[in-house]
């Protein structure tokens, strides 16, 4: 999803893509070629209006080759083109219509537009296809978008706020072979040249935010590669006592399980079953400071 572009004049108006110059970049600085050999050339292929220029300006759809000729990998165009050139696809004339879901998130804290910071909406259920200040966040970027995309001559045909809040979808098509995919890619490059200039982030991650037990074993996950670091904080004579045996999981060696009280971090099953909850960290003895080990679970989970 990592979009780029370029901007260059023309003597005059184009309309026809055939018409347009090819073009380069620099393919090192995208991971896309080699330093030595870092010339990527863009062939042209898909003409839109530009909704932010305007006038006789165009947005253009290209997909990248090297100076040979040849696709360079991350072209995903080329084969699907020569799919849909092939004469018994053209002549059934196949028709998309594609859904496309989003989110918009707060630049600096990486969290959903209107959500309380580190916190988490109400229950699913006011949101889908919902309207007002508190259950519609960002409706102007997507009224924007909308427009835009009309503007520029995609065939969006509709949008909705989808069921977590600031999540919202958009719909392009019917759209006929490979302009499906060049209507779906201009459409995001325009959503993501608007919220630039709104300030906001939009990721068309699947699931965005991660549910709490996803939460919790990223958290364990990071406890398990400081686990020497807590163990030293955690209290004399725990080489005793974690032996292994007796409930305990061995001082060396760091492992977590679901209701497993011989691990080093035991989950619940009701924290399993329910997505949510809280974690048990078994390896405190009895003698730790409290400000140290509570803090440096939060300094492992939270700040690292």
């Amino acid at each position: 999803m990592d979009l780029r572009s370029k901007a260059r004049t023309l003597p005059g108006p184009v309309s026809d893509p055939k018409k347009l110059p090819k073009w380069n970049y620099d393919g090192s600085s995208t991971g896309q070629a080699p330093g030595e050999d870092s010339e990527v050339i863009l062939y042209p292929q898909a003409i839109f209006k530009d909704p932010f220029r305007r006038g006789n300006n165009i947005l253009v759809i290209c997909d990248a080759y090297t100076p040979a000729g040849e696709p360079i990998p991350t072209n995903k165009r080329h084969p699907a083109a020569k799919i849909f050139s092939h004469p018994e696809v053209e002549k059934e004339v196949p028709w998309y219509g594609i859904e496309q879901e989003y989110t918009l998130l707060q630049k600096d804290i990486n969290w959903p537009l209107g959500w309380p910071q580190g916190g988490f909406p109400g229950p699913q259920g006011p949101y889908y296809c919902g309207i007002g200040a508190d259950k519609a966040f960002g409706r102007d970027i997507v009224d924007a978008h909308y427009k835009a995309c009309l503007y520029a001559g995609i065939n969006i045909s509709g949008i909705n706020g989808e069921v977590m809040p600031t999540q919202w979808e958009f719909q392009v098509g019917p759209s006929v072979g490979i302009s499906a995919g060049d209507e779906i890619w201009a459409a995001r490059y325009i959503l993501e040249r608007i919220t630039e200039i709104a300030g906001v982030v939009v990721s068309f991650d699947p699931k965005p935010i991660p549910g709490g037990y996803e939460i919790i074993k990223k958290a364990i996950e990071k406890l398990g590669l400081r686990h020497s670091e807590h163990i030293a904080a955690y209290g004399e004579g725990n080489e005793r006592r974690l032996t292994g045996h007796h409930e305990t999981a061995n001082i060396n060696t760091f492992k977590w399980g679901v209701a497993n009280r011989g691990a080093s971090v035991r989950v619940g099953r009701d924290t399993e079953k329910e997505g949510k909850g809280y974690f048990e960290d078994r390896r405190p003895a009895s003698n730790m400071d409290p400000y140290v080990v509570t803090s440096m679970i939060a300094e492992t989970t939270i700040l690292l």
